[in-house]
């Protein structure tokens, strides 16, 4: 095991070094390695904590903040979009995601899973260490089928129950997959033995990798991805019937806490399982995701205190959600006092872009996708830059040719901050627009006006919550 500052952390991406098929371009040896049975077991587990995250976790955090007569629309929609993207990646996603292809897309070389067995294995971030293709298949598929669970909050009470899942299909195809290869693809750290075979692997790598972009859990790859694809959902699909006219509370906030509590629990398996390996810096990336959480539930906390007079438990949850998504892309990077930092300041941007901006913009993102994920996932991208820098506190950027920490530049890290930034909010919010687009052409986006005021439960579903 390495030492906290010579360990690899999670760069830009989770590779695959994909045995047999790719061991001679990666210089393996012939016999496939051997994976490491603690690892395995860690991140199976943390497979299991990011569907505990997502299924009953974001549902119940979904469900509790809507009106009583669409609490079930919420629930079914992220219990059957999870469902939906599942099988999409096991057919498609999962290779055009992490094969080679080129610097935006995969290839073909694991459709329908062909050549993936028992016997291929998957990089880690050591040089020698692995675990098995499928372990790492089925971890990425967390992934990706949370990610546009994320975006149906922004649209939510209104929207047909047809065109959500319609949306999630083309916005997973064309926005998910992309932003996945183009930061999280490499030839993984065998490739890199010496300057030449550093320069030749980083060329088939994914277009943000080569820029540089830091992204240890997906900061970019999910949240902004999938919060500016919510803020233009809202926009496109419209305001809910009375809307700042009538009051919208949420109907279950005992229902709002259990789900948030449930998705930071579920959350050490989303950050922590990133690492791919057990080992001391993977209890590091624990330790950040505890506290950067804890700091931005109580700035948030304390910031409504003292703006409305009283803290509320919705805030607190809230607080505890955007803390989580700021450091996702940060964990792996930055020390303890750095994650306290990053969540501070998202848990008062985040409140600032919830209370503040969705009120002068008027824009109705129902259970404020845009205001905690985007925005979070911004803060906590940029943040990285800053925070990652050993001078305080950070892990610096591992060298995989010279074995050994870099050099840190914090102003060329932050450009390549940025890269990543605007292009996951140009990339997925072009998407997300056209998609919207068509669907609204083909089926039309929205309920009608007296489906709307009677409930999507049970117009969408035939039934209700309560009775």
């Amino acid at each position: 095991m390495k030492t906290l500052t010579a360990a690899p952390s999670r760069p830009w991406a989770a590779a695959l070094a994909l045995g047999a098929m790719l061991a001679p371009a990666l210089g393996f040896a012939q016999d496939t390695p051997v994976p490491d049975k603690g690892d395995t077991a860690w991140m199976m587990t943390s497979t299991v904590l990011v569907i505990l995250m997502t299924i009953p976790g974001l549902a119940l955090f979904y469900a509790g903040m809507v009106r009583q007569k669409n609490v079930l629309s919420l629930l079914m929609q992220v219990f059957m979009t999870f469902c939906l993207i599942s099988l999409l990646w096991a057919i498609y996603g999962y290779s055009l995601a992490f094969t080679n292809g080129n610097d935006f897309i995969g290839g073909f070389d694991r459709l329908f899973l062909q050549g993936l067995t028992t016997n291929s294995v998957a990089a880690t971030f050591s040089k020698g260490v692995y675990i098995p293709e499928f372990t790492w298949f089925i971890f990425q598929l967390t992934f990706a089928a949370i990610t546009p669970c994320l975006i149906v909050g922004a649209f939510a009470e209104r929207i047909k129950f047809s065109a959500a899942l319609l949306f999630v299909v083309i916005w997973f195809t064309f926005a998910y997959l992309p932003m996945a290869h183009m930061v999280w693809w490499w030839a993984g750290p065998d490739a890199y033995t010496d300057a030449a075979a550093g320069a030749a692997a980083a060329e088939t790598a994914g277009f943000l990798f080569q820029k540089g972009a830091l992204d240890f859990a997906g900061g970019t790859v999910v949240h902004i991805n999938a919060g500016i694809a919510g803020l233009v959902g809202a926009l496109m699909v419209g305001k809910r019937i009375g809307y700042r006219t009538a009051a919208m509370p949420p109907h279950n906030v005992p229902m709002v806490m259990i789900g948030a509590s449930l998705l930071w629990v579920g959350w050490f398996g989303f950050n922590v399982g990133s690492g791919l390996e057990a080992n001391g810096f993977t209890s590091m990336v624990f330790a950040n995701t505890i506290l950067a959480t804890a700091a931005a539930a109580l700035a948030w906390s304390f910031a409504e205190w003292v703006h409305r007079g009283t803290p509320t438990m919705l805030g607190a949850a809230s607080g505890a959600v955007a803390g989580l998504v700021a450091i996702t892309p940060a964990c792996g990077w930055v020390g303890p006092m750095g994650s306290i930092a990053i969540g501070i300041i998202a848990g008062l941007l985040c409140l600032f872009a919830v209370v503040g901006l969705k009120s002068k913009l008027g824009y109705d993102d129902s259970l404020d996708v845009f205001g905690v994920h985007c925005v979070g996932g911004i803060v906590g991208a940029l943040l990285t830059a800053v925070f990652c820098d050993p001078a305080l506190g950070g892990t610096g950027v591992y060298d995989y040719v010279a074995n050994a920490v870099a050099p840190y530049d914090m102003a060329a890290q932050f450009k390549a901050q940025l890269w990543g930034v605007l292009t996951a909010l140009v990339w997925s919010g072009v998407v997300a627009a056209i998609a919207f687009k068509l669907i609204d052409l083909v089926i039309g986006l929205r309920v009608t006006e007296e489906a709307e005021r009677e409930g999507l439960d049970t117009v969408s579903h035939g039934e209700r919550a309560y009775n």
